[in-house]
């Protein structure tokens, strides 16, 4: 997701609880819309704040797909993470993420050679057989932050499960990401004035096996509303086959509905890589919805994470 903060816990168990009381985040992304079998990718989660106990816990709902077949996955997961009071300015959550996964393939949708010998009513490849797999898929992370700065590594995938739709070895390899950001305040105002000012600047590396990607970018936010820019690519550290690794800008705008607490982003990405006159970019919106009793938010802000929720 370009919009990565506003599934913290996609991105990292260790965000698990890292809100005021009850969180609902839901994520939406349709990936380079003009070509047939586009990506999409949607996941929604609830997470809760056990402050009397240091921790937080949280349920996790995903599912994407792409091609024709509508290759795809869709997980159930189950998130805990554990709040360490280093000092009064900075705290440590490291968190951990059971997943269920189902990965598939509707074979309805695929046509074969021999189907098109005989005017699309011959069988199809026999010889090919494609079944769903199921699978555990487990991930662990950790959080650093202060009011100020916020810093977390995950690990996914640390039991490496066996993807393959045909019965073969096909392990899901380790994936590895970095992600972290600083946020400068402009100006300050009330819980319910609309000067609020702040800057924050952010990153999320991700890699897996030989392949990598950097999104760096800032946010500009002057309650309710928010502007970010981003870029996507490692150019001057990476290429492939002597082609540099742009991939594309991204633009998100952002409002928070302040007696609500609910914060809803919008960003499209412009393709710069060589899809770029045939991918018509990508869409994302995503919705953040905090709620907590009048006690809660009096006792909770020791555990605000300084990120933006976009």
């Amino acid at each position: 997701f370009t919009q990565f903060n506003a599934a913290p816990l996609y991105l990292n168990p260790a965000f698990t609880g890292s809100t005021i009381e009850h969180r609902i985040a839901t994520s939406y992304r349709n990936q380079w819309t003009a070509i047939p079998g586009y990506f999409v990718n949607y996941v929604f989660s609830y997470d809760y704040n056990l402050a009397e106990f240091n921790s937080g816990v949280g349920l996790l709902f995903a599912k994407e797909q792409s091609g024709t077949g509508k290759m795809g996955n869709t997980e159930i997961g189950l998130l805990y993470s554990y709040h360490f009071k280093i000092n009064n300015k900075l705290f440590i959550q490291p968190g951990i993420k059971f997943n269920y996964v189902s990965r598939g393939v509707d074979f309805s949708k695929l046509i074969f050679n021999d189907q098109l010998a005989s005017g699309g009513n011959g069988p199809t490849s026999d010889d090919i057989a494609l079944d769903n797999v199921n699978y555990i898929d487990i991930s662990s992370g950790v959080l650093v932050y202060s009011e100020k700065f916020w810093y977390g590594m995950a690990f996914n995938h640390l039991n490496e499960p066996n993807q393959s739709l045909m019965n073969e070895d096909s392990p899901l390899f380790l994936k590895f990401s970095a992600h972290g950001g600083y946020k400068f305040t402009l100006a300050e105002g009330g819980r319910k004035t609309l000067n609020t000012s702040y800057l924050n600047v952010a990153f999320n590396y991700k890699a897996q096996q030989k392949f990598d990607q950097l999104d760096l970018g800032m946010y500009y936010t002057r309650e309710p509303f928010v502007f970010g820019l981003w870029y996507r690519g490692l150019p001057l550290i990476k290429s492939y086959e002597g082609i540099l690794n742009n991939d594309a800008f991204a633009i998100i705008l952002g409002y928070k509905v302040i007696d609500y607490n609910l914060n809803i982003g919008y960003s499209y990405d412009i393709t710069i890589s060589r899809l770029a006159t045939n991918s018509a970019g990508s869409h994302e919106i995503s919705l953040i919805y905090e709620v907590a009793s009048k006690k809660k938010k009096r006792r909770g802000k020791r555990f605000f994470v300084p990120c933006a929720k976009f």
